[in-house]
């Protein structure tokens, strides 16, 4: 897909990743509804783009992604904005063991939410003009990760869901899903894990930050820009590694013959 023209509805776009890939669709003339909790910080991004980008090209909506009403209200007033909707990037993400209902909320069931509402405006069903969702997941959603069990429980999630929803709403919808899968990235949430009191916790994750490195939220975004223009590649799974390095993950096969009836 062509970004030039389209428009575009990222979650969790007031910093980090989400305000990266923003701005690389603005960059590449797309018009982008940011989502954010934060709205000091969105009302700021808001402002840095609109002097680059041009102000009629941007839309700052406060939205708690927890709450379905919020998200479809975010949703229909950026249809009454733009006219149209091409792309959804469902990002706002978390990193939260002791409140793990909240993290699994915002980093899963928002999603899918997410995903749901972006398939119902974009369905050529209902008259759309079919687009690309994007799933912000994980390398943790792909790998074990002993520090946050439930944070990997909600993007292995992601990754699953994607990947399980792609196989018929493509043919449905004219909607390609996939799934966005970093390794650590130099945000607020890696600031988070380091926090870690534990020695021996902190020992181990000292090694495997050693070990993955460290990406640049713009390395971030050109692997979703990636997801967005390449058309070949519904229920994808992409890795972004260590100096931006992109490598899919391989799509198992599926032979209906094998599946479980239940």
């Amino acid at each position: 897909m062509e970004v030039q023209g389209k428009v575009a509805l990222v979650t969790g776009a007031a910093q980090g990743i989400g305000k990266a890939i923003a701005e690389i669709l603005l960059r590449n003339g797309a018009k982008v509804s940011l989502l954010d909790i934060n709205v000091s910080r969105g009302e700021a991004t808001k402002a840095a783009f609109g002097q680059t980008y041009g102000a009629e090209n941007i839309l700052f909506l406060p939205c708690d992604v927890t709450s379905e009403n919020q998200l479809k209200d975010c949703f229909s007033k950026t249809l009454e904005k733009f006219q149209r909707l091409d792309i959804v990037c469902n990002n706002a993400g978390i990193f939260d063991e002791e409140n793990w209902e909240n993290c699994l909320n915002i980093n899963l069931v928002s999603v899918i939410k997410g995903t749901y509402l972006g398939i119902q405006h974009m369905s050529k069903q209902t008259g759309g003009k079919g687009g690309v969702i994007v799933n912000i997941a994980s390398i943790a959603g792909l790998l074990p990760f002993f520090l946050g069990p439930v944070y990997s429980a909600s993007k292995y999630g992601v990754v699953g869901f994607t990947a399980s929803l792609s196989l018929s709403c493509l043919e449905k919808h004219g909607v390609r899903l996939q799934a966005l899968c970093p390794i650590f990235v130099d945000t607020k949430l890696l600031t988070d894990l380091k926090s870690v009191k534990a020695p021996d916790q902190k020992e181990k994750l000292e090694m495997m930050i050693a070990n993955l490195g460290v990406l640049k939220t713009s390395h971030v975004a050109e692997g979703f820009l990636q997801l967005v223009m390449d058309q070949t590649r519904n229920g994808a799974s992409l890795k972004v590694l260590e100096n931006g390095k992109l490598e899919y993950e391989p799509l198992p096969v599926v032979f209906p013959e094998n599946m479980i009836s239940v």
